[in-house]
């Protein structure tokens, strides 16, 4: 696979830090690069439930944790190119670890999946219309295949 080369800033933090030994920084790093259509400052953070729930119900509305939440903060700006995207990704571990099991599939498989995912947020990708929907998805299949992870969607098809 050929690796693209745009420029990162990325911050890993771990308050939970249940998967800081089998989801390594270099992971994170190669996922987000494959991933990266421009230049990007980015912190990815796994969190506890409590404090993913209190981030969903506090930004969102929602009460309940979520797998990943993405807070991207030049969202709709007219980004010129060499001007990073710039977003926080907040991974749950409690959900993704439940979400892992209850698809039958590898933690790492699941992570680099909601890695891929958010890193798409925070580049103003959406899944609020089908059609936006369908776009995200493909890139998301495309991106993990050439990582050697297998379709996220498999139910789709």
């Amino acid at each position: 696979m050929q690796e693209k080369n745009h420029k990162l800033s990325l911050n890993v933090q771990y308050p939970d830090a249940r998967l800081e030994p089998t989801i390594t920084r270099a992971m994170l790093k190669k996922w987000v690069q494959a991933t990266l259509l421009g230049p990007a400052e980015l912190t990815i953070r796994f969190v506890d439930a409590e404090e993913g729930l209190a981030l969903n119900r506090d930004y969102r509305g929602k009460d309940y944790a979520t797998n990943v939440l993405t807070f991207a903060y030049n969202e709709g700006a007219e980004l010129d190119d060499d001007e990073p995207s710039e977003a926080d990704i907040i991974l749950c571990t409690d959900v993704l670890i439940r979400e892992a099991e209850e698809q039958g599939k590898t933690v790492e498989e699941h992570a680099a999946h909601l890695v891929v995912h958010g890193v798409l947020h925070a580049q103003g990708f959406d899944h609020e219309h089908d059609e936006e929907a369908e776009e995200m998805e493909q890139l998301e299949r495309d991106i993990l295949e050439a990582l050697g992870y297998p379709d996220p969607y498999p139910e789709n098809d």
